[in-house]
């Protein structure tokens, strides 16, 4: 196995429907949405007469994704355009391989700001599995060539 070196740049994009803005952050931090399976479906039947029953359920659920970004301040304005906005969201990993998945930016919560320092912020991305007409789009991941 190979192990990346230290500053390996990951990066995560959004591209805000119908808004016409796509900003790129720089993360600092970033843990990736998880996958759930939603747990069990019960199929006990009135013929059981010792065990319940289950079976997995079809449905899966992206989980949020969150993140510690470095950002310009000149991009301020357009990260408060862009909340709340469907659209799609690219995560780029320092492997080359991405991740692309709908979702939106719930929140964006700027740190401190220090002279001679980028500024910092935390955020968190809801997924949302669904293009702005409704249609459901399942998460595309794309390995590294």
């Amino acid at each position: 196995m190979a192990y990346l070196a230290d500053g390996h740049p990951t990066q995560v994009t959004f591209f805000a429907l119908g808004t016409g803005v796509t900003i790129l952050l720089k993360e600092i931090s970033v843990t990736p949405p998880g996958i759930e399976g939603g747990g069990p479906n019960d199929t006990t039947t009135m013929r059981n007469t010792a065990w319940r029953t289950k079976q997995p359920k079809h449905l899966k659920e992206l989980g949020d994704m969150s993140c510690t970004f470095q950002y310009d301040p000149a991009v301020y304005e357009q990260i408060l355009s862009i909340l709340n906005v469907n659209g799609v969201v690219r995560v780029e990993f320092a492997d080359g391989s991405d991740l692309e998945f709908y979702g939106w930016l719930n929140n964006f919560t700027p740190g401190e700001c220090t002279e001679g320092s980028m500024p910092k912020a935390t955020g968190t991305v809801h997924c949302s599995n669904q293009d702005n007409v409704g249609t459901e789009v399942a998460p595309d991941y794309h390995a590294a060539a």
